[in-house]
């Protein structure tokens, strides 16, 4: 995360809505609900659960350099690649 209340945590992308351009990421983002129980199998109270949050809040960490970055493309052997903006390493 780049910005908001979980600035600086990190989590692997569960679900991607590209018409609304949000992500979700599990454990970033948890809100509580007040749940009343329903029956004998599911318990009332307060449950957490992450709710999605805008892909521009999001930054890919780079595997080489460790540090949040943008992405860039470039032409390796013919076929296109994604790199680092930061240390030019593959992604």
């Amino acid at each position: 995360m780049t910005a908001g209340k979980d600035k600086g945590k990190k989590g692997k992308v569960e679900r991607v809505s590209a018409k609304d351009w949000l992500v979700l990421i599990p454990g970033i983002n948890l809100y509580k609900r007040h749940r009343k129980k329903r029956d004998e199998k599911t318990p009332g109270g307060i449950m957490e659960y992450p709710r999605p949050l805008p892909s521009g809040n999001v930054a890919i960490i780079c595997p080489a350099c460790k540090q949040p970055t943008r992405v860039g493309y470039a032409v390796h052997k013919g076929t296109k690649v994604r790199i680092c903006r930061k240390c030019e390493g593959k992604l």
